[in-house]
């Protein structure tokens, strides 16, 4: 069945389309608004760079290297009446290949004819092929930031010894870790639109968690719930914060399962080693990502059954989507992942 740039609708129909499908799946997409975004660029290669800027003489993680942080100061005093020596800019490329994703599903005439609510359940279609794109899209970019090279166990010195859940001394491990790196808080994020524009938010850090951890953290002391928020809107999957960290929750960050310790009173796939949650921690610009948003990411296909060599009668048509991805840690000291099991 031929398929062209805009299948069976037109410009505008695809617009609308494309539109209605970035509704559905944005606000199923917790980790995209946390990253830095790099749209799509138009004729270049497979591959995407992503450039950072750092000061000449910087080190460490300052620079996007291993070891401490080291920012070069402007220690010398200035001479009056003359200029001084300044300072260039260097850069480091992260470079990752663009790969593009995609899904289909088929409706046939006779569905199209006697269907009494057809049109509705084809848009049904649409937004359930938005919401696998959005969980695709996440999936892809946790699988990233969880080989994070920095990592805390709630006990123990490897997996498979972890079997405690979350503690307050625990994140502020982390938090004390990611301030001695100069990570900064995130202050912004991109908003919930299909556009690119960002919301300022309170300066904190952010970590993505899975649901069975909720409990954990919610019984922390100096748990704050969203319900309790004084001002500014909770994220999609945002279940509140402890000290100056904002807790998102998401089926997409999985466990390792059976891979902790003795599991106690911990959950456990098999009943015999506790699952092992890891939690990501961000800071700004811990990663970089092509967003799901404008018609370069995105992009929906409907073709109605026509009469061709492989469906003669025309009894076939097709609606599918498909979109280009690429992400990246750019900055290790930005992340952490602290790993933990969860109380039963």
């Amino acid at each position: 069945m031929a398929i062209n740039t805009y299948s069976d609708l037109t410009p505008r129909q695809t617009a609308y389309s494309v539109a209605e499908f970035l509704k559905r799946a944005i606000p199923l997409m917790t980790i995209e608004k946390f990253g830095t975004q790099r749209p799509l660029p138009k004729n270049e290669t497979k591959n995407i760079k992503f450039r950072r800027y750092f000061l000449t003489g910087g080190t460490g993680g300052y620079s996007g290297n291993a070891g401490g942080y080291n920012l070069p100061l402007a220690t010398t005093a200035l001479t009056e009446g003359q200029t001084p020596t300044g300072t260039t800019v260097a850069y480091k490329d992260y470079t990752a290949t663009i790969a593009q994703y995609g899904n289909w599903t088929g409706f046939t005439d006779f569905f199209m004819d006697a269907h009494e609510d057809y049109p509705s359940v084809v848009r049904e279609f649409n937004d359930m092929l938005a919401e696998q794109a959005a969980v695709t899209k996440e999936t892809l970019t946790y699988n990233v930031l969880k080989a994070g090279s920095q990592v805390f166990y709630a006990n123990g010195a490897t997996r498979n010894a972890v079997n405690t859940p979350i503690t307050l001394t625990l994140i502020r491990q982390v938090t004390r870790a990611l301030k001695n790196q100069n990570a900064m808080k995130i202050t912004s994020v991109l908003a919930s639109t299909p556009s690119f524009n960002t919301q300022p938010i309170e300066a904190s850090f952010v970590c993505l968690v899975h649901p069975n951890v909720e409990n954990d953290i919610r019984n922390i002391d100096g748990f704050i719930s969203v319900r309790h928020y004084a001002q500014g809107k909770a994220f999609e999957g945002e279940i509140g914060t402890v000290e100056d960290v904002r807790f998102v929750s998401s089926t997409v960050f999985t466990s390792f399962p059976d891979d902790g310790g003795a599991k106690g009173t911990m959950l456990s796939t098999t009943g015999v080693s506790a699952d092992v949650y890891p939690l990501i921690f961000l800071g700004k610009d811990a990663f970089s990502l092509i967003p799901m948003r404008g018609s370069n990411t995105a992009q929906m296909y409907v073709a109605y059954p026509k009469a061709s060599e492989s469906d003669p009668l025309a009894q076939r048509g097709t609606i599918g989507y498909k979109f280009y991805h690429s992400s990246l840690i750019t900055n290790d000291y930005a992340l952490v992942r602290a790993e933990v099991a969860a109380t039963a």
